[in-house]
């Protein structure tokens, strides 16, 4: 269990990210048109995981258009921007905001994304919903960067998590 602070005041999360290193763990996750992707989809190709509360925070709204932005930059790379928003919300926003270089993706159906990587609120106000982090998977399906937020309400390092790339 690890523990984060939303405004101030301490939260749980359901465990710890994955090691580095380690395999990183298999999922399915939900596409804006309802059909499902996997991890294994994107066997060969490194992926950054942009995880976060919900798309209707500016926050987690900036984490995906800046990562939108970068990944023109990468090559053989895939961005998942994650949350446990609907997919039709998901879908609204990312239409809205010109959103088509990252897969922004919902774990809605049974938070088992949430559950496997460890960062599952289960407590505070926001229980249930993803904690802000970033994890980077190589090539060979091993995670090779992770970051949990500290505060809920702060960004991520981007240029960390790009960096792990090189």
């Amino acid at each position: 269990m690890s523990t984060v602070t939303l405004g101030g005041n301490a939260v749980q999360t359901s465990g710890d990210l994955p090691q580095i290193g380690a395999a990183a763990p298999a999922f399915t996750l939900v596409k804006t048109d309802l059909s499902e992707i996997h991890l294994s989809d994107y066997a060969g190709k490194r992926v950054i995981l942009n995880i976060f509360p919900s798309i209707d925070t500016p926050t987690c709204a900036t984490s995906v258009r800046m990562f939108n932005h970068e990944a023109a930059q990468v090559e053989n790379t895939v961005i998942l921007c994650i949350s446990r928003d609907l997919p039709f919300a998901i879908k609204r926003f990312c239409g809205a905001e010109g959103i088509e270089n990252v897969y922004a993706v919902s774990d809605f159906r049974a938070g088992q994304f949430g559950k496997d990587y460890g960062l599952e609120f289960v407590s505070g106000p926001l229980k249930g919903l993803h904690a802000r982090s970033v994890i980077v998977v190589d090539t060979d399906g091993k995670v090779i960067y992770t970051e949990l937020v500290p505060e809920v309400a702060n960004e991520p390092n981007y240029e960390q998590a790009l960096a792990s790339l090189k």
